[in-house]
């Protein structure tokens, strides 16, 4: 019997219609957990270097994390992992709600798709019943309209549904997954999604999930359930409203924006208002929230409610749900000071499937261009002058493709390169071709450099976590790590030391100090137990995101072990998130990720250290195990059990025998990426 995981995956080829059942090898479950650890083993098999994201050749995965549908709080991700049409390196988006504890209900860990439709069509899956439907009729229809209509074409409410938009039909680089409480929007999930001719899948699951140690694992969530409710009254002082409590970041709760609004850069990541938050503006901004948030709700087993019901009368649904810093993402692009429009705006966009992140930052770089006259009226035909109605402007022709849409459709460094005339130079906000977090600060954080530089999830709300963000008062540090439980044992105190002496400015300030040994060992531990919430499920609000979180590094391997029947430790589940890093970093080798892409956008510090940096770069790679490209070595891939990845990168002259560089061969294919 299998624990935690139903042990079959659903295969699907689109091409040819056919739908298979497979069981899974518990092997790998031993080696990878779930989640994104099996879906990248998936990716590696499957899918050569060279292939086009949007061909029927590469493959689409959904995976439900190892203890989704389990009563573990929070297991509620679904991991989206594709090959991304926008950086054309792994792609891997997480996605909260109801529909992975579905899937597994219905007796399902993942579903795995390839080929492509010849027609538009939706997946149907009612436990052991599965059938691909027409979905002509849901043509060019918005994503969450798409979903209500199959529900009702089903009659039954309690489907869950992804579905994508517009947009994800047209292949936007930047294409969402939506299921009504969350996305998947980071990489273009939709737009292969679109491009493999598939609309929607629905799921409907009545089967259980067992558990290794039923008792054992109960003691253990009912202790989170405990913690979580002592820790949402008793937040963590000194540190932004979004930092300061558990869950996803509480923005349809918090109404304190003056961090993200004079901190965060207004238009197209360039500009901040230092000036914006006022009292006046408080209070405005506070009662457009309270008119537009009609309740705050959850997603799956999860007392935390971090997404709102937003009312949206002009939209199919009449509403759509929120969540996160994608309330502002659209007025601070357009640098207007009206959030009513931010919620207006952002529910068509998400009809349309677009990522809430990129989205805003592609219209703020077409309206630059058009300002400084490398776009002109030839390209932009009756452009607004009101910056509001040139972003609807823009975001209808961009989910269209219509016109310069359909440059602005590939994302910002893409569309630079087509337009020319100097179009490159605003480009400086990207990182591997995919826009960052628009935020603008003074010196140079070498722990959030390295995060920025050698992340492979292209987010870094994906990468960082677990501490504060910026030197706390003297007199509450020896408070703080008092309970600080968190940290992994063999770099604890050494991590506490440095929360104690760490100051603004002087000799324990960055950006030289801690040392490199430090930087590395903090760097990792946030990465890695994102890497491990991808891997189980949890959400990385109660994991691996918040400051003091339920969930670490600690208490994670007896509830996996208590589910699964795994005997695993600290240590081991340390090596299994190692294994699973490498072979991401494998795979993005592969498809030609080199050093030279590992840059953060160019003006995110305003004080940069081009020397120290390449000194961090060197110091990294070195404890990561990686040559000086960024590439594992074949002694660290073997070590791992990555011996048959060692050996395909050096046949294919990425490696050499002694991991010293990759070939000249291998950096040229790098320069055609």
């Amino acid at each position: 019997m299998r624990y935690a995981e139903t042990g079959y995956q659903l295969e699907v080829d689109l091409t040819r219609g056919s739908i298979e059942r497979v069981p899974t090898d518990p092997e790998l479950t031993e080696l990878h957990l779930g989640g994104l650890g099996t879906n990248a083993k998936i990716i590696w098999d499957r899918v050569p270097p060279g292939v086009d994201p949007l061909s029927p050749e590469n493959i689409l995965i959904f995976s439900a994390g190892l203890l989704c549908g389990t009563p573990a709080v929070g297991a509620t991700r679904t991991i989206a992992t594709t090959i991304s049409p926008q950086t054309r390196l792994l792609a891997f988006s997480m996605m909260g709600g109801f529909w992975a504890a579905e899937l597994k209900f219905a007796g399902w860990d993942k579903i795995v798709l390839a080929g492509k439709s010849p027609s538009l069509v939706y997946l149907y899956i009612n436990n052991d019943h599965v059938e691909l439907r027409d979905a002509s009729h849901l043509h060019g229809k918005g994503a969450l309209e798409t979903a209500e209509i199959i529900r009702q074409e089903l009659n039954d409410p309690r489907i869950q549904v992804l579905a994508i938009g517009l947009a994800g039909e047209n292949s936007v680089y930047y294409a969402s997954v939506e299921h009504g409480r969350s996305s998947a929007s980071r990489g273009g999930i939709g737009a292969v999604m679109g491009s493999k001719g598939l609309k929607a899948i629905a799921v409907r699951g009545t089967k259980d999930i067992n558990l290794a140690r039923p008792e054992e694992f109960l003691n253990l969530i009912n202790d989170i359930l405990k913690y979580i409710k002592w820790r949402v009254e008793n937040p963590i002082k000194y540190v932004p409203p979004i930092l300061a409590y558990i869950g996803s970041p509480q923005e349809m709760a918090i109404h304190d924006e003056q961090w993200h609004t004079t901190g965060f850069a207004w238009g197209h990541a360039r500009h901040r208002r230092k000036d914006f938050w006022t009292k006046e503006r408080a209070m405005e901004w506070k009662k457009t929230q309270e008119q537009r948030v009609e309740r705050l709700i959850s997603c799956f087993n999860c007392p935390m409610k971090c997404g709102g019901i937003i009312s949206q009368p002009n939209l199919p649904t009449h509403r759509y749900m929120m969540k996160c810093y994608s309330k502002l993402t659209y007025v601070m692009a357009a640098m207007v000071d009206d959030l009513d429009f931010g919620f207006e705006i952002a529910g068509v966009a998400q009809e349309y499937g677009l990522d809430g992140y990129t989205t805003p930052q592609v219209m703020a770089f077409a309206i630059e261009l058009y300002e400084d006259g490398i776009l002109t009226d030839q390209d932009l035909p009756d452009f607004p002058k009101d910056n509001k109605e040139r972003f609807y402007y823009l975001l209808h022709r961009i989910a269209r493709r219509e016109g310069i849409g359909d440059i602005l459709a590939d994302g910002v460094y893409w569309a630079a390169r087509r337009i020319g005339k100097g179009a490159e130079a605003y480009d400086h906000n990207t990182t591997k071709k995919h826009e960052q977090m628009v935020i603008k600060l003074g010196m140079l954080n070498p722990i959030y450099y390295i995060m920025y530089a050698t992340g492979e999830k292209m987010s870094i709300t994906q990468i960082e976590g677990q501490m504060p963000q910026a030197p706390l008062p003297k007199e509450y540090r020896e408070e703080f790590v008092k309970d600080w439980v968190h940290p992994p044992t063999r770099t604890a105190e050494r991590i506490k030391e440095f929360i104690l002496k760490w100051e603004p400015r002087g000799e324990y300030a960055f950006p030289f100090w801690p040392p490199p040994d430090l930087i590395n060992d903090l760097v990792e531990w946030q990465e890695y137990m994102h890497y491990i919430d991808d891997c189980t499920g949890i959400c990385a609000g109660l994991s691996s995101f918040p400051i003091k979180p339920p969930y670490h590094i600690h208490n994670l391997p007896l509830i996996i072990s208590a589910a699964t029947g795994l005997d695993v430790d600290e240590d081991g589940l340390w090596e299994i998130t190692h294994r699973n890093r490498n072979l991401v970093r494998a795979i993005n080798a592969r498809l030609g990720l080199r050093r030279q892409d590992e840059k953060p956008p160019e003006d995110h510090w305003k004080r940069r250290f081009p020397e120290y940096e390449e000194k961090l770069l060197d110091e990294y790679y070195k404890f990561k195990g990686w040559n000086k490209e960024g590439i594992p070595s074949k002694e660290t891939l073997e070590r791992l059990g990555l011996g048959y990845v060692a050996e395909d990168l050096i046949n294919r002259g990425v490696l050499t025998e002694d991991g010293d560089s990759p070939s000249k061969e291998a950096s040229a294919g790098n320069q055609k990426q």
